[in-house]
């Protein structure tokens, strides 16, 4: 019998821009992570409740095409993963309040600023990698 392998640890990206998305997307994966980008609050929902898969990390833009905004989809991450480090970025101030322990970034933000929230992410994670 072999043993089990940890699990890769997955992010979840959420940004109506695709160049934007496919840029965070292809740093988390230069990260070593498994991503799932969406470009609205309610496709990321569907696959928030989807069953088996382990996010870690959800980044979201506060601005989103659809009836649901990033702060939203931030509180109804964390209701129903508590674990999961969540960003939340916009170019505006904020107008609602973030759910705790979830971060926020003004843009523009810098490509090492990924990086190292993807690194601390793992770093706080067990059994990732």
């Amino acid at each position: 019998m072999g043993q089990s392998q940890p699990f890769r640890a997955t992010a979840l990206i959420v940004e109506d821009d695709l160049a934007q998305r496919e840029m965070i997307t292809l740093l988390l994966e230069e990260s070593e992570y498994d991503v799932i980008a969406c470009g609205s609050a309610e496709a990321a929902e569907l696959v928030l409740n989807k069953p088996g898969h382990r996010i870690v990390l959800l980044m979201t833009d506060v601005n989103l095409a659809g009836r649901m905004n990033g702060v939203e989809l931030a509180h109804l991450a964390k209701a129903r993963h508590p674990h999961i480090n969540v960003v939340v970025t916009s170019g505006r101030p904020l107008s609602q309040p973030l759910p705790g322990g979830t971060k926020f970034w003004s843009k523009p933000w810098a490509p090492l600023d990924v990086l190292r929230e993807a690194e601390v992410t793992l770093e706080r994670t067990p059994d990732i990698r």
